[in-house]
């Protein structure tokens, strides 16, 4: 079965035109079938307060007002996507850039209001994700680069997290390619000691992450990740690894980050 990278960058990559451009340079150069997942950093913040529009968080996530909506498709699925597409166009990558809503790429609905209403937030519904659409890109060899926007079916953008788009992407894909499903960020990869970047855990099994979890040896801002990346695996994704982007082209040659499976 062929090889697909689902592929991950965060914020602090995408903040750093430096790092970004160095990101892509390697990325550029995977030789496999591979998609790349961006965040928004924090430009849409910037930009927003130029143009007066404050961003709201509440537990560290983003309320999507109507104009906060506005600002982040500009932002995510414009600025952002177009200028590492540009990039990857000089990296001779044949990139092209989209958001969910483009082809009916990923379906999602907006996110119900409890304690806490999220605006114009997206929950993805993974069964309706076509994967021949995205196969006629792959097939094609062209590489999709995905801002993290989705849309509701009836005409409305939207925003939705990356780290959900990648993995759903992943496992959408993994019956007709052998998936691996890499998030890169700024550390090395998983830390037994968040302090300490040369503490990284090799290797993640689910009787490992248990016996981690019991003894509060993770950051607690990874355990949601960790959790969605073993749900990805128990769904079809080959493996998941998270390390740091500087080292990608590491990352996919299996040695370097957190690499996560079934079995150490």
């Amino acid at each position: 079965m062929e090889k697909l990278f689902v592929i991950k960058i965060g914020g602090n990559v995408i903040d750093d035109a430096n790092k970004l451009s160095s990101f892509l340079k390697d990325f550029s150069k995977i030789p496999d079938k591979r998609i790349l997942v961006h965040g928004g950093g924090k430009i849409a913040t910037s930009i927003g307060n130029k143009l007066g529009i404050v961003s709201k968080y509440i537990d560290g996530r983003r309320i999507t007002d109507d104009e906060t909506i506005d600002l982040v498709t500009m932002v995510y699925g414009g600025l952002v996507n177009k200028k590492i597409v540009a990039k990857l166009q000089s990296f001779n990558c044949n990139a092209i850039g989209i958001t969910g809503a483009d082809a009916n790429l990923i379906p999602a609905k907006k996110r119900e209001v409890t304690e806490i209403d999220y605006g114009w937030a997206g929950d993805i519904e993974s069964d309706k994700i076509n994967p021949g659409t995205w196969k006629l890109f792959l097939e094609n060899d062209l590489t999709p680069v995905v801002a993290p926007l989705t849309h509701d079916t009836k005409g409305k953008i939207l925003n939705t997290n990356a780290d959900t788009i990648a993995s759903s992407i992943a496992v959408r894909l993994s019956d007709d390619f052998e998936v691996r499903l890499i998030f890169c960020f700024e550390k090395n990869g998983v830390l037994s000691d968040v302090n300490d970047e040369n503490s990284v855990i090799a290797n993640i099994n689910p009787e490992k992450f248990a016996s981690l979890k019991k003894t509060n040896k993770l950051f607690a801002g990874m355990l949601p990740k960790i959790d969605n990346s073993f749900d990805a695996i128990n769904k079809g994704v080959k493996e998941v690894i998270i390390g740091n982007s500087s080292q990608i082209s590491s990352l996919i040659n299996g040695s370097g980050g957190t690499k996560l499976s079934m079995h150490e």
